[in-house]
């Protein structure tokens, strides 16, 4: 299972987990999986159309930004972060 790091921001959907193991070969299977481990959590994670990521949020699966975003495949030993961005003025 991939080791997938949780947002501050969303660890009290988690029980307040850092991390945790999810089944999923992409980032879609990923991010619906972590939705039946802990509900409501996709709402943060993915856009309305269900098709992409929310406005801001990157995801790194093992140190790579990735460009896919969903589609991005996930190894079984992969590590997987979503990161909002940064603005600033």
């Amino acid at each position: 299972m991939a080791e997938v790091w949780i947002p501050p921001k969303l660890q009290q959907l988690t029980g307040g987990h850092q991390q945790v193991q999810v089944e999923g070969t992409t980032v879609r299977r990923l991010v619906n999986n972590l939705e039946a481990m802990y509900p409501g959590i996709k709402e943060y994670l993915i856009d309305e159309s269900d098709e992409d990521l929310v406005p801001g949020l990157a995801v790194i699966v093992d140190g790579e930004v990735s460009v896919l975003g969903m589609l991005e495949k996930v190894q079984e030993n992969s590590e997987v972060h979503f990161l909002s961005s940064i603005a600033g003025g």
